[in-house]
């Protein structure tokens, strides 16, 4: 009876054992937002999903859209994201107004302004009545949000030329793909456009651009991959297994010798002409950190920004908020 009763004993603790390991052993969720096709890394990781070794095992990635960084701090807050591509400007408005004091800047997402390669547009209409910045007083200025990159980028550069928002424009907020629609329909009198809205031929035929971003900041670490650390060190194996998977498919993306199955890749996931996609990953696109490591320096510099323009109340210390050991860790293993 008694060594019966000593191997249930046995048996329950190997179950227990069993069914614990196999709950430890269930992959993480990461979910990762993207705005852009093709411009955001997590729009086209899953076209590339066989190189993800660790998919499916340690992790499970799921990409979320948003129409712009602002809405991404709600769900970052939420516990709805696991991994935000913020622009510079959400980085400091997360921090300070959201009170999400853990998060940290973990990745590159893309850079502006970088020479040799593409720069932020602002557009107007070819025919119309703007000429110069201050022909903007008085008119309808698109935008995507308060506080986006695009958002802070415009205000900089018409505060620079003397034009305050409300009194001396009006800013209006529209997604992205409508812009061009907007301005051609004369409701808006400028417009932001990012890559790939802005090779739109028909955007082309009828807009040019007034500026540019590399004129209101130069270098700009335009969006940079976000997590907050409580669950990064919760999660840290498997965001590395994450990461490393992530690397090896943006350096697949970052070959020349791949660029006509990307140019394909971009057709299908836009349902736009394959000929229209010469530009991906090239000197026509943003910049991409090949090993995925963002521009602190310059970073620093643009959400200085923030606190000029009023946004935040003082400025951050950008290295304080950053680990970067998840992508070193990748970047070895891949040597």
């Amino acid at each position: 009876m008694r060594l019966s009763r000593v191997l249930l004993t046995v048996l329950a603790a190997a179950m227990l054992f069993h069914a614990g390991a196999g709950w430890a052993a269930e992959p993480v969720k990461i979910r990762v937002s993207w705005i852009a096709p093709v411009s955001n890394w997590a729009s086209l990781l899953l076209e590339k999903k066989d190189l993800a070794q660790h998919l499916g095992k340690s992790y499970v990635f799921e990409p979320v859209h948003y129409v712009g960084t602002p809405q991404m701090i709600t769900a970052l807050a939420n516990g709805e994201l696991e991994i935000a591509n913020l622009a510079f400007s959400t980085l400091p408005i997360a921090i300070q107004n959201a009170n999400l004091d853990d998060l940290r800047v973990i990745a590159d997402e893309l850079q502006d302004g970088v020479p040799g390669y593409y720069s932020q547009e602002y557009m107007v209409l070819s025919d119309g009545p703007i000429k110069k910045i201050e022909d903007l007083k008085g008119k309808v200025v698109a935008t995507v949000a308060a506080g986006a990159a695009v958002d802070v980028a415009i205000r900089a550069m018409l505060r620079r030329h003397g034009l305050e928002d409300k009194r001396d424009y009006v800013m209006v907020e529209a997604p992205l793909p409508t812009m061009r629609a907007m301005l051609a329909d004369k409701k808006v009198d400028l417009i932001p456009v990012v890559l790939p809205f802005a090779l739109d031929p028909e955007l082309r035929r009828i807009a040019h651009p007034l500026f540019v971003n590399r004129d209101i900041a130069g270098v700009t670490q335009l969006l940079v991959w976000c997590a907050r650390q409580s669950f990064i060190e919760k999660n840290r194996a498997a965001m590395t297994d994450f990461m490393e998977d992530t690397l090896r498919i943006t350096r697949w993306f970052l070959d020349p010798a791949n660029h006509a199955e990307v140019a394909a890749i971009a057709s299908r996931l836009t349902k736009q002409p394959a000929e229209r996609f010469d530009w991906p990953f090239t000197a026509k696109d943003y910049y991409h950190a090949p090993d995925m490591k963002p521009n602190l320096d310059a970073l620093q510099k643009n959400v200085a920004m923030m606190k000029d323009l009023g946004f935040v109340k003082s400025e951050i210390d950008v290295k304080k908020y950053s680990d970067l050991s998840l992508i070193e860790a990748a970047a070895k293993r891949l040597k």
